[in-house]
C-alpha cells in the first residue's frame, strides 16, 4: 500500500466542487479543508507508484479549479491508535 498526502490549492468558487470529486474517487481516502498554505489536503491509499502517477496527473488534473498540488509520499505510517493496540496487554 502507497499512501500519499496531497497538498492543494483551489480557485475560492471551485472548493466545495473539487472537494466532493475528490472524495468520489477510489483512490482517496480523506479529504480536509485546512488553514494556511494550502486549501485541501487529500490522503490518497493505492497498491503502486504508478497508481500514484495516475491519480495525481491523471484523475486530479482533470478536476477544474485544482491550480497547483504537492504531492507527498508517506515511507511509514504512526498513528496512536496503532501504538496503543502494539503495546496492550490485554486489559
Amino acid at each position: 500500500m502507497v499512501t500519499a498526502l496531497v497538498l492543494l490549492n483551489i480557485e475560492r468558487k471551485h472548493i466545495k466542487d473539487v472537494s466532493q470529486q475528490l472524495v468520489n474517487m477510489q483512490e482517496v481516502s480523506e479529504v480536509y479543508s485546512v488553514a494556511g498554505r494550502y486549501d485541501l489536503v487529500a490522503v490518497v491509499r493505492v497498491k503502486s507508484n504508478e497508481q500514484i502517477a495516475d491519480t495525481i496527473a491523471g484523475k486530479f488534473g482533470a478536476l477544474e479549479g485544482i491550480t497547483a498540488t504537492e504531492t507527498l509520499i508517506a515511507f511509514n505510517t504512526y498513528s496512536r491508535h496503532d501504538l496503543e493496540h502494539m503495546f496492550s496487554i490485554g486489559e
